[in-house]
């Protein structure tokens, strides 16, 4: 199921390189997201979630944290687990046409 949403994005972290003979490359971001309702629980936290290679990283590192934004999101089963995956930001016209 892909739906899009506003995404309040707090801060990103590249990772590329190599390691044991792997190769890697992604983008981190760290959004802000709502703690469940409940007696235990109260106001927001940070999450995370990868969005891609660290291409995507070049493209926000410019902007002023936070940031609000539009994201392509899918939500994805195995049948016993879901799974929550970015497929991309939608980025200002000014920032677009920086790269």
């Amino acid at each position: 199921m892909k739906f899009v949403s506003d995404i309040t994005i707090l801060g990103a972290k590249q990772s590329k390189g190599e390691f044991d003979g792997r190769k890697f490359d992604s983008t981190k971001l760290f959004y802000q997201a709502d703690l469940k309702t409940g007696e235990n629980f109260v106001g927001q936290v940070g999450e995370s979630i990868t969005w891609g290679t660290s291409f995507n990283f070049e493209r926000i590192k410019h902007m002023k944290f936070p940031v609000t934004l539009k994201g392509t999101f899918e939500m994805v089963s195995n049948g016993s687990q879901s799974t929550l995956i970015l497929h991309d930001l939608v980025l200002p016209a000014t920032e677009s046409a920086k790269n």
